[in-house]
């Protein structure tokens, strides 16, 4: 898993939950974009197989898309399943707190996005 910010928080704790089912996850935090951390990121993918890149933002021209784009461009041979994307939902950030947890990725969403990857 890729994730950066406050998403972090969130894929440790659903790799936590995944490691309980035997499903273990490598997670990347990649700190910036520019410069992107080019070994790490291809590193991940060469030794998994597997993608899936998770960001709060609404998924479209992000950091995400970059960092999905940048991985299928250099390792597509290395991929046993395309880039999985979790990304909040399409909308502007709401300032009541049930819309705000509506609107980013869920463990649920993220948890769904790992087993199709893994075609578990």
């Amino acid at each position: 898993m890729i994730a950066y910010m406050g998403m972090l928080y969130r894929v440790l704790d659903v790799a936590e939950e995944l490691a309980k089912e035997g499903i273990s996850c490598e997670i990347v935090d990649p700190r910036t974009l520019r410069p992107m951390d080019i070994e790490t990121l291809i590193g991940s993918v060469r030794k998994t197989h597997r993608a899936v890149v998770v960001e709060a933002g609404a998924g479209f021209a992000g950091m995400g898309s970059e960092i999905a784009s940048f991985i299928t461009e250099n390792t597509f041979d290395d991929l046993d399943a395309p880039v999985e994307r979790v990304t909040g939902a399409n909308a502007p950030m709401p300032y009541a707190k049930n819309l705000e947890q509506a609107k980013t990725p869920s463990k649920e969403k993220i948890i769904a996005a790992i087993r199709r990857v893994c075609n578990a």
